[in-house]
């Protein structure tokens, strides 16, 4: 059977720019074909910014990697035009289990409140995740929009000028060169682009390695979250267990620090370990087998000039959290709509300095979340084993203990507190969508089955709830459009964004994050958030 990651979905064709005489220049180039430059070059395209995207492969990546979507992904992947797909291919679950030895300690639901489109997380193979974004990319092209996707396209070389980008890129019918007004390097942790410019990441390698095996059988399992602290089949280390489609199981194992990588992944030694989990009766196949060492990093700024970084180019952190793919979507929320009011003329290239301000925040906060997630499942002294093993005990019996438990802390959206572009606050309202917040979604009605997030686009909205506003305000050649709305019969939606005020006016980001808000209409106001939100007028 042929399986996706082994064929060819963007094989190498030549491109007039190989043989024009001089260097072509493009608006942006993406490198990388992963899911974070596919999602950069989607989002680009639909806003009709010409891309191209170079990748050194032809396919889809091999084994599942990245498996847990989280909710705002899901929803930017929405806005993308390819989100429900991936929900309807996916894994859906909201509810996880943690044991300690063969004891269920406790179990937690990640999204106990009504009135979403969407789930707490899907579990999706990135190779389905990867194929789902190439044939948005194939559907763009088919619309005419102004997206190309070179396969066996690597880049070799990187020199990044005041002005532009220069590139060399080796190809089957040899080497050509090009131009790009930006570049985004989404080449993943190793990224050739950040070591051609000379740059690194600081952070902490942690002394331990997982085993990761996507394993085929039919089993029982509930489609939930399984996390064991000192199992019985893998004592004093711990395991996770995630179900993805196609009868695929996600185990992860815990090894130690000194071991042989190479030995540990040969088929005699990976199956033993899975038998001791799974029972000896239990029928699998191995699909993929991998080992990871535990990563918290990050570059020390992201943008360098024309050149911008964006997921795991820019930073890593642990996998248990789902921290990686999902925080990288979310750099490629917050920098394309800079980009593409810069490019335009609209806005100061210092916005896209704030890029540098939201993005290392949301990776700081990744970091800090990881690593105390690895420090507690590998504690590095035997008084923190003892502590987080009383943790644990007490979390079967007492729940003030389970909010100390830290299986990984799964990924949340990155709220922008301390933002430049955050504009004035309305007290009276809730906290979750003060500004630098993403907009929570709502229901907009039973029988319709519309949700607020489905409303607002890609650029600058305002959402006035029972406050009458007029129906697009502009400044500086940006234009703001109104999504009228009423509270009195929804109660999410008051509940979400009115509080104890009677009517509210939301201004929102192209991000679909909160830019500012107040509870009466004023229109100056709104003008002056606008132009901070865009760089054009300081906070």
């Amino acid at each position: 059977m042929t399986r996706i990651f082994e064929t060819p979905l963007y094989p190498y064709e030549r491109s007039a720019d190989q043989d024009s005489k001089k260097p072509v220049r493009h608006p942006v180039i993406v490198v990388g074909a992963g899911p974070i430059g596919l999602a950069a070059a989607i989002d680009l395209a639909q806003q009709d910014i010409p891309v191209v995207v170079l990748d050194d492969n032809d396919k889809v990546s091999f084994g599942s990697r990245a498996i847990c979507f989280a909710k705002r992904p899901l929803e930017i992947l929405d806005r993308l035009g390819c989100g429900e797909v991936m929900v309807d291919k996916g894994v859906t679950w909201n509810n996880g289990k943690v044991f300690f030895g063969d004891r269920k300690v406790y179990e937690f639901n990640l999204l106990p409140e009504d009135g979403h489109k969407n789930p707490a997380f899907i579990n999706l193979q990135q190779y389905h995740f990867e194929k789902f974004l190439v044939d948005r990319v194939r559907e763009l092209e088919a619309q005419g929009k102004p997206i190309e996707l070179r396969g066996n396209n690597r880049v070799t070389a990187v020199d990044a000028r005041d002005d532009h980008v220069s590139l060399t890129i080796e190809t089957p019918d040899g080497p050509y060169r090009l131009e790009s007004d930006w570049l985004i390097a989404c080449d993943g942790a190793g990224s050739p682009v950040r070591g051609m410019l000379g740059l690194d990441f600081v952070g902490r390698v942690f002394e331990d390695n997982f085993l990761i095996a996507d394993v085929m059988m039919e089993a029982d399992f509930p489609t939930e979250r399984w996390f064991w602290f000192d199992p019985p089949f893998n004592p004093g280390q711990s395991a996770l267990l995630h179900k993805q489609p196609d009868g695929v199981w996600r185990i992860d194992l815990q090894l130690g620090w000194d071991i042989d990588k190479d030995k540990e992944k040969q088929p005699e030694n990976v199956i033993p370990r899975l038998k001791a989990m799974l029972g000896p009766e239990t029928e699998f196949e191995l699909e993929w087998v991998s080992i990871y060492t535990f990563q918290c990093r990050r570059m020390e700024k992201f943008r360098h000039g024309r050149v911008l970084f964006a997921g795991d180019s820019a930073h890593q952190v642990s996998p248990f959290g789902a921290r990686g793919a999902n925080s990288g979507l979310q750099d490629t929320d917050n920098l394309v709509w800079k980009l593409k009011l810069v490019m335009a003329g609209l806005a100061p290239e210092s916005l896209l300095d704030t890029y540098d301000v939201e993005r290392i925040h949301g990776a700081d906060e990744n970091i800090l979340n990881s690593s105390r997630s690895t420090d507690f499942i590998t504690p590095k002294s035997e008084m923190s084993r003892i502590l987080r093993d009383a943790v644990l005990d007490l979390s079967e019996h007492y729940a003030f203990a389970r909010p100390l438990v830290n299986s990984g802390r799964l990924s949340v959206p990155c709220t922008y507190d301390a933002s430049p572009l955050n504009g004035p606050d309305c007290a009276a309202m809730p906290a979750r969508t003060r500004p630098g917040s993403p907009a929570p979604d709502a229901p907009l009605g039973e029988a319709s089955n519309e949700w607020l997030l489905g409303k607002l686009g890609n650029g600058f909205q305002i959402l006035a709830i029972d406050i009458d506003v007029p129906a697009s305000v502009c400044t500086g050649g940006i234009c703001a459009s109104r999504l009228q709305l009423s509270a009195k019969e929804n109660p999410a939606l008051r509940e979400r964004y009115l509080g104890e005020a009677q009517g509210a006016v939301y201004l929102m980001r192209p991000d679909q994050h909160v830019a500012a808000r107040w509870d009466y209409w004023n229109e100056e106001a709104l003008r002056q958030a606008m132009e901070i939100a865009s760089c054009r007028r300081p906070s």
